[in-house]
């Protein structure tokens, strides 16, 4: 028993010193990440948490197959209007939990559709895909390395996968070349376009796509995987608006909410994909899913509601701040990708170059050292992420708490002197954190401790619950 209680002890002490470090301490960049409000973050540990709620369409019915879930019947009603909202399209499939579930779940039901006339046996793989390159920023979910992985006919003489890479422009590589993806498209003919990256600075040409495919008979399906850019949505690009079928991404990056997928679709009746979506709805569930994570997925209402009340302050600083770190980074002497004259990005990320120094793994680590933490990332001139030349960043979580573009500046200054000189920064940026531990763009703080102590209350086993929970929490958080 003391052997267990020690181990206990030393978890739950490592756990809080580690808290206190990334939430107090750090200026997190990684641009996959951010930090949940306090109040997604209870929903996420909720009875939901521990909760099942299976269900299916039969005969046009949405079936449950476990009680006690009309709760998690209305959450995921209210979740699917409110992501309707804020993508302004028809389908919302949130059982994925994962973007790369999502997309997972999106290629299989790709298979499924063009073999829909052949009956029940699969005969075939898609013909022919077009994706962007890995090492120029494209997503691993979105190659035959990854979730593409046996979705995809085989060329014979190549034994390799008929996926064809978008090409880039020679003086910006983060843009593509559509002059020459033109091409490729009437060359290849495609039954799937995928857009999105990792890393990812400027606009997809979805439109320039959309246009040119649009009376093409079999068209391709395009997609756009946003799980960097979900948030960013309408201020960066609108898919939608733009012509694409479907778009999926993660919830926890750019976007509010926990880490979960979404898919979403544009496959209304009169579209010609309402089957394709019903074979989207099959793969999530029984395809992907049995459990989709209940209490996640409440979490991610409430981000939802955050998300839409929020959205245009949010995406505009964002954005604001990325252009303002880049410049500030640049000016301070560190090679910023992107192209100056393209303003180095049009989202939350910004690439450093950083080989004249060291590789980037040297420098991520190098910065963790001092409280600064990015990631290492592979240029499209590096043969690959092992001694890669870049570092990427992303300006979404500290401008929730609170950073604008001045903040940016000085943050700059901290990373050049560390990058450059070997300077150690840490003590200043321990300091200069302190001045952003509150979180925006969400409720108050007066408004949102009554309603978290009720909800934690609610959470307690019942013989630690007393009238006086809140009052007693109230002064311990003192």
């Amino acid at each position: 028993m003391a052997d267990f209680e020690t181990r206990m002890e030393n978890l739950l002490k490592k756990t809080a010193d580690n808290n206190t470090w990334r939430q107090r301490e750090c200026v997190n960049l990684i641009p996959s990440e951010s930090t949940a409000s306090l109040l997604v973050k209870l929903c996420e540990i909720s009875d939901p948490m521990g909760r099942y709620a299976e269900h299916r369409t039969l005969k046009g019915k949405e079936v449950y197959f476990y009680q006690g879930t009309d709760f998690i019947r209305e959450v995921e009603d209210e979740l699917r209007k409110e992501l309707q909202v804020y993508f302004g399209c028809t389908n919302i499939e949130l059982r994925p939990i994962s973007g790369q579930m999502a997309n997972e779940i999106v290629y299989k039901a790709m298979v499924k559709f063009i073999n829909r006339e052949k009956g029940a046996r699969l005969s075939r793989r898609l013909r022919a895909v077009i994706n962007n390159d890995l090492n120029k920023g494209g997503h691993l979910s979105a190659q035959p390395m990854g979730s593409l992985f046996n979705f995809v006919e085989e060329n014979p003489e190549t034994g390799k996968e008929n996926v064809f890479n978008i090409p880039v422009l020679k003086d910006n590589p983060y843009k593509a070349d559509v002059k020459k993806l033109g091409e490729l498209v009437a060359s290849v003919k495609p039954e799937l376009i995928i857009f999105g990256k990792s890393m990812f600075l400027h606009p997809e040409p979805v439109k320039y796509v959309a246009d040119l495919v649009k009376n093409m008979p079999g068209r391709p399906i395009i997609m756009f995987d946003m799980a960097h850019v979900l948030g960013l949505y309408g201020a960066f690009q609108e898919p939608f608006q733009e012509g694409a079928d479907v778009v999926t991404g993660s919830t926890h990056k750019t976007f509010f909410g926990p880490q979960r997928g979404v898919v979403a679709g544009n496959m209304g009746e009169g579209t010609g994909l309402e089957k394709l979506w019903i074979e989207i709805k099959g793969r999530a569930m029984p395809g992907s899913t049995s459990n989709h994570h209940l209490g996640t997925l409440l979490g991610l209402l409430l981000a939802s509601y955050e998300m839409n009340r929020f959205k245009k302050e949010y995406q505009e600083q964002v954005i604001k701040n990325a252009r303002a770190f880049a410049r500030a980074l640049q000016d301070k002497g560190i090679v910023v990708e992107g192209g100056e004259s393209d303003g180095f990005t049009d989202t939350h990320q910004v690439l450093i170059r950083v080989r004249q120094y060291g590789t980037g793994e040297e420098i991520a680590r190098r910065l963790e050292d001092n409280n600064i933490i990015t990631n290492y990332q592979a240029l499209p001139d590096d043969e690959s992420f092992i001694g890669s030349s870049g570092i990427r960043m992303g300006t979404q979580e500290m401008t929730r708490f609170g950073m604008k573009e001045a903040d940016f500046e000085k943050l700059a200054e901290y990373i050049a002197d560390c990058v450059k000189f070997n300077k150690q920064v840490k003590a200043e940026v321990k300091k200069f954190r302190e001045k952003f531990l509150a979180m925006q763009y969400c409720l108050p703080p007066e408004k949102v401790f009554p309603l978290a102590t009720a909800v934690l209350a609610s959470i307690l086993p019942g013989d630690w619950y007393t009238g006086k929970f809140a009052e007693n929490l109230a002064s311990l958080v003192k």
